[in-house]
C-alpha cells in the first residue's frame, strides 16, 4: 500500500465514513491514477477534467456513476492533499436526471413474491416490503432484532450509519417465525453461505432476477423496488409523509415527497379538465357534405 493510499484511507477512518464509502473511494482513485500511468498526487485539474471528459464521452456513464468518482476525488485533493482549488471548477458534479421510480402494484407484488422460490430469500423480500427496508438493511438483521412485544424491527446502522425502528407486521411476524423454526439461525436471521456471516445482498438480487422471470410482470423489479411499493402503498392508504420518512430513515423530506408524485390517490383521485366541460367531446368530427355550387 503506498503512503498516499494509506493516509488516505485514516482521513476516511477519523472521518467514519461507511467502509464501503472507503473501498468506492479508493477504487475511484485508483482508476483515476491508472488510467494517466501516474500517481495522482503528481496529477492536477487539466488531468482531472480530461478524465471526467473520457467518462461522460469515451466511456459513456450514467452522471450518478460520474457523481461518485467526483466524490472520491474531491475528498483526495481537498482533504488529504489539501488543495486549495475551486473544486466546483476543477470537479464538478454533474447534474442528474431526476427520475421517479416505476412502483409495483399491491397484486403485483403478491404476483411476485409468489414466484420466489427459496423461502429464505422470499421471506428476506417480504421483509424488505413489509418494512420498508434496504436490502443492506434486511440481510443484516438479528433475531433480537425482531421485537415481538413492541411489534418493532430495529433496524441498526443503516444508511448513514443510523439506527431507526420500524412497524412489525403481524403478517410479517407469522413468516418470521416460520423461518426461525425451520432453520433456527443465531447470530443472523438470514445467514450465508460462509459460516458466522449473514447472506449476501448479490445472493438476494440473482433470486429476485429469477422471480421477475418467472412472474412473467414487464416492470422493472429489484429488491429495492418493494422498498417503494412499501412507501408509495402507505401513502395511498393516507399514511403521511413525515411518518414515512421516518420509517424509509431519508434525512430529507424532500427525498419521501418526491413519492406525491407516484401515488395514484393524489395523482388519478384530480379529475381531469376534459371531464369538466359542459358537453362531451365527438370522439371524431361531424362529416360534412361538399356543398353544390
Amino acid at each position: 500500500m503506498t503512503p498516499l493510499r494509506q493516509r488516505m484511507l485514516e482521513d476516511m477512518q477519523v472521518r467514519n465514513l461507511s467502509p464501503h464509502t472507503q473501498r468506492a473511494y479508493v477504487e475511484h482513485v485508483a482508476r483515476f491514477a491508472r488510467h494517466f500511468g501516474r500517481s495522482p498526487d503528481a496529477l492536477g485539474p487539466d488531468q482531472i477534467r480530461t478524465y471526467q471528459v473520457f467518462l461522460t464521452n469515451g466511456k459513456q456513464l450514467a452522471p450518478s456513476s460520474i457523481v461518485i468518482t467526483v466524490a472520491a476525488l474531491r475528498f483526495l485533493y481537498k482533504v488529504t492533499l489539501r488543495k486549495g482549488w475551486s473544486f466546483d471548477e476543477v470537479a464538478p458534479v454533474p447534474k442528474t436526471p431526476q427520475t421517479l421510480p416505476v412502483v409495483l402494484s399491491p397484486e403485483e407484488v403478491v404476483q411476485f413474491l409468489s414466484c420466489v422460490a427459496s423461502p429464505k430469500h422470499r421471506a428476506i423480500l417480504t421483509t424488505c416490503y413489509a418494512a420498508g427496508l434496504r436490502i443492506t438493511e434486511a440481510v443484516r438483521l438479528t433475531p433480537p432484532a425482531i421485537d415481538s412485544r413492541r411489534m418493532v424491527i430495529r433496524v441498526e446502522q443503516g444508511k448513514g450509519q443510523k439506527d431507526r425502528y420500524v412497524m412489525l407486521s403481524p403478517t410479517l411476524l407469522e413468516i418470521l417465525r416460520t423461518w426461525w423454526r425451520r432453520e433456527r439461525p443465531t447470530a443472523w436471521l438470514f445467514p450465508g453461505d460462509r459460516p458466522g456471516h449473514p447472506i449476501t445482498s448479490r445472493s438476494v438480487d440473482r433470486a429476485c432476477q429469477h422471480a421477475h422471470r418467472r412472474c412473467h410482470i414487464r416492470k422493472p423489479i429489484t429488491p429495492h423496488s418493494l422498498r417503494h411499493a412499501f412507501a408509495v402503498h402507505l401513502l395511498e392508504s393516507g399514511t403521511d409523509v413525515r411518518t414515512i420518512q421516518l420509517l424509509l430513515g431519508h434525512r430529507s423530506l424532500a427525498t419521501t415527497a418526491r413519492y406525491l408524485r407516484i401515488a395514484t390517490t393524489k395523482v388519478c383521485s384530480t379529475s381531469s379538465p376534459l371531464d369538466l366541460l359542459p358537453r362531451p367531446v365527438p370522439s371524431a368530427p361531424p362529416l360534412t357534405t361538399p356543398q353544390s355550387c
